[in-house]
């Protein structure tokens, strides 16, 4: 459960960029194939989530 308190945010981040990633891929997308990011749902989704990551610890605090 420590584990989750810790990385509750993050956790949080993921979650919003893969949904993101993936709702940029379902309603903008690449229609010819040649987009290296959004041309398949499962690159859009994970670049999303790793973006979503990356945002919420531009928020952390240091210690």
């Amino acid at each position: 459960m420590k584990l989750f308190q810790t990385y509750k945010f993050h956790l949080i981040g993921l979650l919003a960029g893969a949904f993101l990633g993936y709702l940029y891929y379902s309603q903008i997308g690449c229609l010819s194939g040649t987009c290296t990011i959004t041309s398949k749902p499962l690159n859009s989704t994970l670049y999303g989530s790793v973006m979503g990551v990356l945002f919420i610890d531009l928020f952390k605090k240091k210690k």
